[in-house]
């Protein structure tokens, strides 16, 4: 009669640890980036939730925390817990973060909850002084600004200097074919 007991007791407990299946939280963008402490905009982390299929699990509850010192900072309604629902495709985006002045690595801790589930992940980013440059292949906007400034200087260097040469100068060789001829012009 005991060990039937202890039966029954194991498969109901079996029976409710399967009922309780685990979310998998797995980062899509924005695992490892850097983070500029000097600009405003950064860049978002993209999460997926998804069941023990694989399938993703729209309207979880989501919550990306970030650490309580150190590299990190703060989200747009002052906290360090954002709160996020997945959409259609199971993903929740991290927004609205403002950084903190204080580089190095830091971790964002993501929860999600759906239907009595749960699952949980990190995110990887680092903290970075300096700004990032926008500007193509990696050189900023200042940078292009000052070498095409540099280039027409340059080409008007090049223009006036033709210009000012472009009338007889006896100063200028002339090569022509036939015996070489050495001194002046012929008088």
């Amino acid at each position: 009669m005991r060990a039937q007991a202890v039966f029954l007791i194991t498969l109901l407990f079996t029976n409710l640890m399967q009922a309780q299946e685990t979310l998998r939280i797995a980062v899509v963008a924005g695992n490892s980036a850097r983070q500029y402490i000097q600009q405003k905009v950064h860049t978002e982390p993209v999460i997926e939730v998804d069941d023990e299929k694989g399938t993703p699990v729209d309207g979880a509850s989501v919550e990306f925390i970030l650490p309580n010192e150190g590299p990190g900072g703060t989200f747009e309604n002052g906290g360090k817990i954002l709160r996020a629902t997945t959409d259609n495709h199971g993903r929740a985006t991290m927004t609205g973060l403002r950084m903190n002045h204080l580089p190095g690595p830091f971790t964002v801790r993501v929860t999600a909850n759906s239907e009595g589930r749960s699952g949980s992940g990190t995110i990887a980013q680092i903290s970075v002084k300096g700004n990032h440059s926008g500007g193509a292949f990696g050189i900023s906007t200042r940078t292009w600004v000052l070498a095409i400034l540099g280039i027409v200087v340059i080409a008007g260097g090049i223009i006036a200097a033709k210009r000012l040469t472009s009338g007889h100068n006896p100063n200028i060789l002339t090569a022509t074919p036939g015996t070489p001829v050495v001194g002046g012009p012929p008088q």
